[in-house]
């Protein structure tokens, strides 16, 4: 097995054991998982749990940017580009259509495990919040809300990232168990609760600070 072989075994294997049994799943599991007969395989090729952890999610982050920024530049021409429903579904339609191709059947669960553990040091990194379509999207997403008083927005902005994941875990984990068949409509009803919950009309909007600060959203892995 070549070392890039070696390393995309790992990574797939890692990504399917921490989504299916938690951050914690020892890692010579893993190795083995991947067919290494070392069970050091991730500290020669991760340097640590951390390590493959982050790798896991580098590798899939190049390609939702890339889908991310063609989604943004399509709002831009047709018009909808800070429009609130437009854009949660340029931060959770990427997802879906990447666990939707082939080989990818546990990203949605292995973002729901790790996007709340200790071991991510650096949340922003997860979230993709270092990339500039999610920085867009989460600046625009926070001026589309303005409505709503500073704490209850960026209480449900911190709140969405959550729900995403577990919506988009969810639908995942009801594929893989039979359960479900894909619909064109799935990504629909999922963007729609998202886009519910941000927003439902505040019930005591007086009893909210009006003068607090907002952080913009960072969400999106």
């Amino acid at each position: 097995m070549q070392i890039d072989d070696s390393r995309a075994a790992l990574l797939d294997a890692g990504e399917r054991l921490i989504a299916e049994r938690g951050v914690d799943v020892p890692l010579r599991e893993i190795a083995t998982a991947a067919g290494q007969r070392n069970n050091s395989a991730v500290h020669y090729y991760f340097d640590s749990r951390t390590g493959l952890i982050e790798a896991i999610v580098d590798r899939r982050m190049n390609w939702l940017e890339d889908r991310r920024m063609q989604l943004l530049a399509a709002s831009e021409a047709d018009g909808t580009a800070h429009d609130i429903r437009t854009l949660v579904a340029m931060l959770a339609g990427p997802i879906l259509e990447l666990i939707g191709r082939t080989g990818v059947t546990h990203y949605g669960r292995f973002l729901e495990v790790v996007r709340a553990h200790p071991v991510i040091a650096d949340a922003r990194r997860l979230a993709g919040a270092d990339r500039a379509a999610v920085r867009i999207i989460a600046t625009r997403l926070t001026a589309a809300l303005a409505q709503l008083p500073p704490r209850r927005r960026r209480q449900r902005l911190e709140t969405m990232a959550t729900i995403m994941f577990a919506l988009i875990a969810d639908y995942e984990r009801t594929l893989e168990a039979g359960l479900r068949t894909p619909d064109p409509g799935d990504a629909d009803e999922i963007v729609d609760m998202i886009v519910a919950m941000l927003t439902v009309p505040a019930t005591d909007p007086a009893a909210t600070r009006a003068d607090e600060p907002t952080r913009p959203a960072e969400s999106g892995a």
